[in-house]
């Protein structure tokens, strides 16, 4: 049996590696980048500093800071127009998950045209576009180190799933100074966000020797430094190994798969516009409660890793502790459920049948441990409304 491994070409890590663009983008032959933001860092001065670093290397760069929270159909078309007034060569995503995800859209509908819909899964996109520098400014969602990208369709409230080598940055910088100043909110969801696509990844029905020391280690580093930075946002050590965690979690999900979690999450986000790593959150202590009795071995080794259980503990009894820790986990990091969040309750189980249906669509379930039925996925959202 054989595997396919991928890695961005490039990967700069550790304090300042995010001024060493301009070197970067020399080593790799690029010189006119489309560097594709949101409104906060170009507002709080992030991007004019990035952008000093590169015209010190005699680079500019065209600035489009338009992207939305979770990418839609019309942001990406937004800045797809912007970038084709110009004769770029590259995209750099800089910023959360939704720039990221936007640069990566971008730059394969730049090379290839047609609609973000022609590229969502089934459709599998290896031939790549533009090349991508991914330059992360939280530790969530790992979009630095992923051949994945997310864009919601607005006409349907459908989250797009699109995959592929096109999408995998040919360059990660991934410097844990751009993650001081993250409020705690940001900090939590995409902290849990992490931690979620370490665990998919290890207990998915794809899951390999190779993406399996990634997502181990990634719950190492993530499980408890989460609750250090939640406590102390100026806590160097525990940003850096959240920092260092939440790309090994990309890397092993992306090179193995996330599950039920995600695939449940992408139509919460569609229709009622959570934040995705907060989606996650809501959703990980009752689909991990639901699945753990397909792969027992696999979730008790999580606790493991996590520290919450050791290697003495049966199971068993590891995998309930594992189960106590993430309701822990939703609690001290005050992880809202949908109704508390202030979600619609009517409209909510109105929509179960729709976002089973568009939960099974994206594929993500059939790499669960136990792969779920429409009328089991809609129980767990019942669950999880219920859990308020």
């Amino acid at each position: 049996m054989t595997y396919q491994a991928a890695l961005p070409r490039v990967m700069k890590i550790g304090a300042g590696a995010s001024k060493e663009l301009g070197a970067v983008l020399k080593m790799l032959g690029l010189s006119r980048p489309f560097l594709v933001t949101d409104r906060f860092l170009l507002e709080s001065g992030r991007v004019e500093q990035l952008l000093h670093g590169l015209s010190a290397d005699a680079i500019e760069a065209r600035v489009f800071s338009d992207t939305v929270p979770e990418p839609t159909v019309a942001s990406i078309e937004n800045a797809l127009a912007d970038l084709l007034r110009g004769n770029h060569d590259c995209v750099i995503g800089f910023g959360g998950g939704s720039p990221m995800d936007s640069a990566k859209a971008i730059a394969v509908l730049a090379a290839f045209g047609g609609e973000c819909r022609d590229y969502k899964v089934p459709h599998i996109q290896d031939i790549s576009g533009l090349p991508v520098i991914a330059i992360p400014t939280t530790a969530g969602t790992g979009s630095e180190a992923t051949r994945f990208t997310i864009v919601t369709d607005e006409k349907n409230d459908e989250k797009m799933l699109c995959t592929g080598l096109a999408y995998l940055p040919v360059a990660a910088l991934i410097d844990y100074e751009l993650t001081l100043t993250m409020p705690p909110r940001l900090t939590a969801d995409t902290g849990i966000d992490a931690l979620t696509h370490a665990i998919e990844a290890y207990v998915s029905r794809r899951a390999n020797p190779f993406s399996d020391s990634f997502a181990l280690f990634a719950m190492r580093a993530i499980a408890p430094n989460l609750y250090r930075v939640w406590a102390d946002p100026q806590d160097r050590a525990a940003r850096e190994a959240m920092m260092f965690g939440s790309t090994q979690a990309g890397i092993a999900f992306s090179n193995a798969s996330v599950a039920l979690v995600h695939g449940m999450s992408r139509p919460i986000g569609a229709h009622f516009h959570v934040p995705h790593g907060l989606s996650n959150a809501m959703l990980l202590p009752a689909v991990t409660a639901w699945s753990a009795p397909g792969a027992l071995p696999r979730y008790a080794e999580c606790a493991r890793a996590m520290g919450v259980a050791d290697e003495s503990e049966g199971d068993q009894g590891a995998v309930g502790k594992l189960i106590d820790e993430l309701v822990r986990l939703n609690t001290e990091l005050k992880v809202p459920s949908p109704s508390a969040y202030g979600i619609d309750g009517e409209r909510w189980h109105a929509l179960l049948p729709t976002m089973a249906e568009q939960a099974l669509a994206s594929g993500s379930p059939s790499n669960n441990p136990v792969i779920p039925t429409p009328s089991e996925i809609e129980a767990i959202y019942r669950q999880v409304w219920a859990a308020a």
